[in-house]
């Protein structure tokens, strides 16, 4: 079984489908193990994340963590925390930032991977592209309304903004995320790692 997800894990790390999309050296990253409880499903890593191959490894990261009350050791611990892009490799600069995730790596591999992680009790869906490839249809309009859902959310699913640096004027808009939102997904965290 470890095996098999070994084998799994290398086949993404290797991937270079969309080497010539990029026009620069893809550097997929993803950690998992067949243990995990919790599955972090954001975007696309960053350019920061691009260089170390360290899923998280920026000030979103720093944030993510601080919504989750969780410290490093746990959060990059593949035994506990499993980590799964929308899109595995950086995809580079656009106008107003980083451009959206690949297509190709979510129908390519999560399916796979996922079937890999028997033991998954809690999938933070962070943003709205991994929100859109796993939330049923109808479930919200729009990302703040599926956040404001979350705690309602199907199959141990629980959709968050990204933690990037335009939440923090997200969250003030959407004071209820601290006050609500956050408290739940805290105890929704614990239970799952318990």
């Amino acid at each position: 079984m470890a095996d098999a997800l070994d084998t799994l894990l290398t086949e993404i790390r290797a991937c270079r489908l969309c080497t010539s999309a990029l026009g620069f050296e893809p550097r997929p990253v993803v950690a998992a193990a067949r243990s995990a409880r919790i599955l972090v499903i954001g975007q696309a890593p960053g350019s920061r994340v691009h260089a170390s191959g360290l899923a998280w490894d920026d000030d979103s990261g720093n944030r993510l963590r601080g919504w989750l009350t969780m410290d490093r050791e746990t959060f990059y611990d593949p035994a506990q925390v499993a980590h799964m892009p929308s899109g595995f490799c950086y995809p580079g600069k656009g106008k107003g930032g980083d451009l959206p995730p690949r297509r190709e790596c979510a129908p390519m591999w999560h399916a796979r991977l996922r079937a890999e992680l028997p033991d998954v009790r809690l999938t933070l869906l962070l943003g709205t592209h991994a929100q859109r490839f796993y939330l049923p249809r109808g479930f919200a309009p729009n990302l703040t309304e599926a956040v404001r859902a979350s705690p309602h959310a199907p199959d141990g699913l629980f959709p968050l903004p990204h933690p990037a640096w335009r939440s923090r004027l997200w969250m003030a808009r959407n004071p209820w995320f601290e006050s609500d939102v956050l408290p739940t997904l805290r105890l929704r965290v614990a239970a799952a790692l318990g």
